[in-house]
């Protein structure tokens, strides 16, 4: 079977826009549900409602692919999901490995979706003694020393890393020199990495944020119109000012007995 190190996907090479590349999986994800359920044929419509997408943008991403459907009958699924698959290099087998073997790093091991999309977890790698030849998801931990000959010997071109912030560059760098060219980061930082590698971020923490951003939005929004705020967002608020009020009474119990600050303050 191919791997990844000797076979590439073609997307870049036959101009398919970036943004595009970002939509194909959500489209794959859609057909393959389709599949699934024996459905034969899909509308650009129906499809573009599943992908979350409008139908123009979707057709427009298909034209890329060469693949226009058919007046009246519209996108034969089956093949859809091969195009998109070949164009995504899931036809390939992607040897990955799992660098990090916490809580999160575990539960990627975990995940089943790997395999059924053409990913293989060759080796989960950890630099905790304590952890080598612990099996995780039926798969010994190896040590962070055997990193550059498991990479060599599997042919992996992807690594996850799910360290602490503090190890991920120097895991970053180890990968990049053994000859990884596609790095998923799931480490709260930015990674620096030469030309030719490519690096997707996934921050959890930085997506709840924004999500607190928009459910803020919407609260403010619903006060200014005068509704009634949801319960939820009234206890949020109410729990703020509650920290609020202990954050200053606690700066109260700081201050000398003239309220200013004690001469002596703790080490």
């Amino acid at each position: 079977m191919a791997t990844g190190r000797t076979h590439r996907p073609a997307t870049r090479s036959r101009g398919i826009p970036e943004a595009t590349v970002a939509r194909l999986p959500l489209y794959l994800r859609a057909l393959t549900a389709l599949s699934e359920r024996s459905v034969p044929t899909v509308s650009s419509e129906e499809l573009a409602a599943a992908a979350g997408v409008n139908s123009a943008k979707l057709r427009k991403d298909f034209s890329y692919l060469g693949s226009y459907g058919t007046r009246g009958v519209g996108y034969d699924v089956e093949y859809l999901v091969y195009q998109i698959s070949r164009e995504l290099g899931l036809t390939q087998d992607w040897p990955v490995v799992i660098v990090g073997i916490g809580n999160l790093g575990a539960a990627l091991a975990n995940y089943g979706g790997f395999a059924s999309r053409g990913f293989r977890v060759a080796a989960l790698i950890d630099a905790d003694p304590a952890m080598a030849g612990k099996p995780v998801a039926g798969i010994p931990v190896q040590h962070t020393d055997e990193l550059e000959k498991i990479i060599q010997d599997e042919g992996v071109s992807i690594g996850v890393i799910a360290t602490p912030a503090g190890a991920a560059q120097q895991v970053c760098e180890r990968l990049v020199a053994a000859g990884v060219t596609s790095i998923l980061n799931f480490a709260p930082t930015v990674l620096s990495v030469p030309d030719g590698v490519d690096v997707r971020k996934v921050d959890l923490s930085i997506e709840l944020q924004i999500l607190a951003f928009h459910e803020q939005r919407k609260a403010g929004e619903l006060a200014a119109a005068g509704t009634v705020v949801p319960a939820a967002a009234a206890r949020q608020e109410s729990a703020a000012a509650r920290r609020g009020t202990a954050a200053g009474q606690e700066s109260v119990a700081d201050q000398g007995p003239d309220g200013d600050v004690p001469a002596v303050m703790p080490t």
